[in-house]
């Protein structure tokens, strides 16, 4: 099975499920979340919002995949070019922490063969126990209120999983997960504790200037300096690297009951 991943999500699961020699291809962003992927020189393909672009396309049916698997966030035209051309495609939309689990079983049986099988229920229990201890850790009668940003122009809360994350955190998701708000409407709220990971933008999130322009500097989470970067991929890639996230997210809300994470940004 030749497999052109379109999303780091996809090819971090496959690394996951040790089945990397299955991809054919791959997007910069993939070689981003993967950096050990570059030693291998697959071919790197546009990003998946842009085969309905010239030539993008052809580059693509040069890796001669057996599946593309595509995967959130990806633009319908782009995905719409894909099928036209008659390659098969596996898109996935995962909302959920149930729904990850799913994609993750629905990769593996992609890959299965009966000379080579791939079993994703032990990453998956992995990834559930790691959920379900750190509930059980953070459960008190302390439950901060947690704003978490996908991405800052326009304000969008983060992922319903993060959502599921934050909770397990022991926290209480701030607002509806990947709605817009408004830079007043968060003050309004007054939470106790901000996390920022904006998509594609990795660990560069400018704290200090978003508190700045916002006016958020009265903030009770600025006063108290619990402002936070998250790097995007531990948070905005629907795949087994979550459970970084859920750490960074820990040791944010409740850093007596958390070790801190290496990669979680405070404000300065």
């Amino acid at each position: 099975m030749r497999i052109a991943s379109l999303q780091p999500s996809v090819t971090l699961t496959l690394a996951a499920l040790d089945r990397l020699d299955a991809v054919c291809a791959v997007t910069k962003y993939c070689l981003e979340a993967l950096p050990a992927l570059a030693e291998r020189n697959l071919p790197v393909l546009h990003d998946s919002w842009s085969f309905d672009k010239p030539g993008n396309l052809e580059l693509l049916a040069a890796t001669r995949p057996d599946l593309v698997i595509a995967s959130v966030p990806y633009r319908m035209e782009s995905l719409a070019a894909i099928l036209k051309s008659g390659l098969p495609v596996l898109a996935l939309a995962p909302h959920t922490l149930a729904d990850i689990y799913a994609d993750i079983r629905l990769i593996a049986s992609a890959v299965s063969t009966p000379q080579a099988p791939v079993d994703p229920e032990a990453l998956i229990a992995r990834m559930q126990q790691a959920v379900a201890s750190t509930s059980a850790r953070a459960a008190g009668p302390t439950r901060p209120r947690v704003y978490c940003e996908e991405w800052g122009k326009p304000l969008i809360h983060s992922q319903r999983w993060v959502a599921e994350l934050v909770e397990a955190a022991g926290a209480e998701f701030l607002g509806t997960p990947g709605a817009h708000t408004t830079a007043e409407e968060v003050a309004a709220a007054d939470p106790d504790v901000l996390i920022f990971a904006w998509c594609g933008a990795g660990d560069r999130v400018p704290l200090d200037r978003v508190v700045a322009q916002r006016g958020w500097q009265s903030l009770r989470a600025v006063r108290e300096r619990r402002v936070y970067c998250v790097p995007d991929e531990y948070l905005n890639t629907p795949a087994p690297n979550l459970l970084e996230g859920l750490a960074c997210l820990s040791a944010a809300i409740h850093p007596t009951l958390f070790p801190t994470h290496p990669r979680l940004i405070p404000l300065a």
